[in-house]
Parts: C-alpha cells; structure tokens; sequence
C-alpha cells in the first residue's frame, strides 16, 4: 500500500481510528444503566461520532475520484475501494443500530450510489443518447433532492416538537418554582405566628406563677394573723 504520507491513506487511517473508537463506545454503552442523563450523553456521543464518520467516508470517497489514473495501479485503486467500502459498511451497521435513517440512506438521497452506473451507462451512446440521459440523469436529481427536502421538513417538523417540548418543561419548572415560592412563604408566615403564640405562652404562665404567689403569701399571712389572735 502507499506512504501514510499519501493524503487518501491518512484520512482512511484516521476514519478508521474514529470507527474503532465508536465500536468501543458502543461495547461501553452496555455498562452503563438502561435509562438516565448518563446513558443519554453517551448515546449522544456515539451518534455525534457516527455522523462525523460519515463526513469523512464522504471525503475518502472524493479522494478516490480525483486521484490521478498513473498516480497508483489498479490493483491499489481496487484494494482501496474494497477498503473503503468494507469502512463504509461497518459506519451504515453502526448507524442502523441507533436509528440513524438518514445516514443509512445519504448515498440514495444524493444520488452517490449512481455515479458508477452513469459512467457505465454512457459508453456506447451517441450524441442524442447522451443527451437524453442527461435528460434522465437531471430527472433521478430531481427526485433525489425531493427526498431530501422531505427528509429535511422531517427533521424541521420534529425539531419543533422537541422545541415545545422543552418549552413545556421550561413553563413547568417555572410555575414549581412559583408554587415553591408561595409554599415558603406561607411557611415563613406559620412560623412567625408559632413564634408570637409561643411568646405568648411563656407570658401566661408566668403571669399565673406570680398570682399563686400572692395568693399563697396572702393565705400564709392570715393563717399568721389568726395564729397570733387566738394563742
């Protein structure tokens, strides 16, 4: 195989690492609990990771094609191609395990997996045939990107969801911490009232004290008095 220096190897390599990093992430995802913020940041990781797999399997691709016909031999072209496609088939396994549709299908709906067939489908045809395969070709385009607008007002239409969705909760955590608030407060309002009633209390019963006390003393002085009268 060529240098890593070669700017097609390096990419691969580093696709390659990214998709040995997201298999682990996968293998660790089953440690992890079945439900949480934790298992939910690591799914959204492994997807994040998916999607940029796919960028760069969309790079290596281009490269591929711009690479120059004497730069390398066929058998390389070949081997590189079954590279790449063994890559690519390995990021569509991963991304069908979560999901991941529109990753699964990006080479329909852009019309990448046509590109060969329409190289093959020209040899042979004279000027009005290339012209009304362009005709045919510009048609498929069309339709292609038809998917794609309605794949991207999908997407449009469950980002609004998920909008309101957040804006629901929003108002919910607003109107608890309102009622939180309102509870507070009360509490504070119960607890100066318990403090006064206690206050209170304390009050009376020293009040009381002091008039046993009188009473007592007054008692003790006439039982003194009647002593003295009649002894």
């Amino acid at each position: 195989m060529a240098s890593s220096s070669d700017p097609w190897v390096k990419e691969y390599n580093e696709a390659s690492r990214l998709a040995d990093d997201i298999s682990s992430m996968i293998a660790d995802r089953g440690s992890l609990p079945q439900s949480g913020p934790e298992i939910m940041r690591h799914t959204s990781a492994i997807r994040r990771k998916i999607t940029i797999l796919g960028t760069r399997l969309d790079s290596l691709e281009s490269l591929l094609t711009r690479i120059p016909p004497k730069s390398i031999t066929d058998k390389e072209m070949h081997k590189r191609q079954d590279m790449l496609s063994n890559l690519k088939s390995k990021a569509k396994q991963m991304a069908t395990s979560f999901n991941m549709s529109n990753f699964a299908n990006r080479e329909d709906l852009l019309g990448q997996s046509k590109k060969a067939d329409d190289m093959s489908r020209v040899a042979g045809l004279d000027n009005q045939g290339i012209v009304g395969l362009q005709r045919q070709i510009m048609k498929e385009q069309d339709e292609g990107l038809e998917k794609l607008e309605e794949t991207v007002l999908s997407t449009k239409h469950i980002a609004l969801a998920v909008n309101e969705e957040l804006t629901l909760h929003t108002r919910l955590i607003d109107d608890l911490e309102d009622h939180v608030d309102v509870t507070n407060s009360r509490l504070q309002r119960v607890q100066k009232r318990l403090a006064i009633l206690n206050k209170r209390t304390k009050g009376g019963c020293s009040c009381m004290c002091l008039l046993l006390s009188v009473v007592a003393i007054v008692i003790l002085a006439v039982i003194v008095w009647l002593l003295v009268k009649y002894l």
